[in-house]
């Protein structure tokens, strides 16, 4: 058993939200034209470069949103969000879209008056520790102090695994993950648990990286997306699509080197339809006929924005696991445009 450092447990108390003050769902296509950009709440999956611009896998999601609507990639806004803050954010209008690694679950989907649009990234909780401490499990944690964000599934879900396998802790929660890191770095608590991908970015932002290490156990699934208002099918299939349209153009061998010269050329119906080369696919979503062209040369199919941002181009180095596509044994599947 670990013996529980002596701390003062900040405890905090879970805020229940409820779907009263809803944005009156509409015509969002029709507001976010009017302003001229897409407002979506991150950070989530991102962060801010050196000049101060938002970089990462759910700032891309958003280009790739204003790219679909407006053929701009940087006709969109960003709102900085607490995991606490970004339900009702969308919910009283004040974004378009969430796009902040939130997990789908049955609660978000059909009681806070929100439609996840699809899955951005399939991940999993885990435990981050100082090797220091010795353990090689989470089997092993027995007593021990635990870092968590407030607002999140992680709390809930880490009392199911502690009370399931018979383990006590004490738990320390904050408003960001960065506090939570840095609780741990200071030796506060002995361990953060999150996201298993939260936990490989916060590790590498640590003073030594190497001292530390993510335990072997998933214990939840967190299939990760894009969250909307409930009540407009028109901006939900817009965004659904999206994430679609960069999917397919993965496995059909689109990118953004070639899809120009490929909409021109192509001769794979497949292609020509994505591409807007044939039919009126994009009409449908009432979006411009080359809406898919400026999405995959703007931002990237799916696997250039994964490994530009997490994979083998990232500092993160994550690799595809689950998020391959469904051709390379992965999760990741869009239906066809057709």
């Amino acid at each position: 058993m670990i013996r529980v450092k002596s701390t003062l447990a900040v405890l905090g108390a879970a805020t229940l939200l409820g779907t009263s003050g809803l944005a009156q769902a509409g015509a969002t296509l029709d507001a976010v034209k009017s302003k001229g950009f897409v407002q979506c709440g991150v950070p989530g999956f991102s962060y801010t470069d050196a000049k101060g611009q938002y970089k990462g896998i759910d700032v891309d999601v958003c280009r790739a949103v204003a790219a679909a609507v407006f053929g701009d990639a940087d006709k969109v806004k960003f709102s900085p969000l607490t995991a606490k803050e970004r339900f009702t954010a969308l919910q009283s209008g004040e974004i378009d879209v969430l796009s902040r690694n939130t997990t789908w679950t049955s609660s978000r989907d059909a009681a806070m008056g929100l439609n996840f649009t699809g899955v951005t990234y399939y991940d999993g909780q885990g435990f981050l520790v100082n090797k220091e401490l010795g353990v090689s499990s989470a089997k092993e944690l027995d007593g021990a102090t635990v870092c968590i964000q407030a607002g999140t599934t992680t709390e809930l879900n880490l009392s199911d695994y502690f009370r399931a396998n018979g383990l006590n802790y004490t738990p320390i929660t904050y408003d960001t993950s960065d506090e939570s890191a840095k609780s741990l770095e200071s030796g506060r608590c002995d361990v953060l648990t999150s996201d298993q991908s939260q936990l490989y970015a916060q590790r590498i932002k640590l003073a030594d990286p190497d001292s530390y290490v993510v335990l072997p156990e998933v214990i939840s699934k967190e299939p990760l997306g894009p969250a909307v208002r409930q009540g407009d099918e028109e901006w939900f299939d817009i965004v659904r699509w999206t994430l679609f349209a960069m999917v397919n153009a993965e496995e059909l061998g689109l990118t953004a080197a070639n899809v120009e010269e490929t909409a021109k050329n192509t001769k794979n119906p497949d292609v020509a339809r994505l591409l807007g080369a044939e039919g009126e696919y994009g009409k449908d979503l009432k979006l411009p006929k080359d809406w898919a062209v400026q999405i995959v040369k703007q931002v990237g199919n799916y696997g250039e924005v994964f490994e530009r941002n997490i994979g083998s181009g990232s500092d993160l180095k994550i690799e595809r696991g689950l998020n391959a596509l469904w051709t390379n044994g992965g999760l990741q599947y869009a239906p066809p445009v057709r």
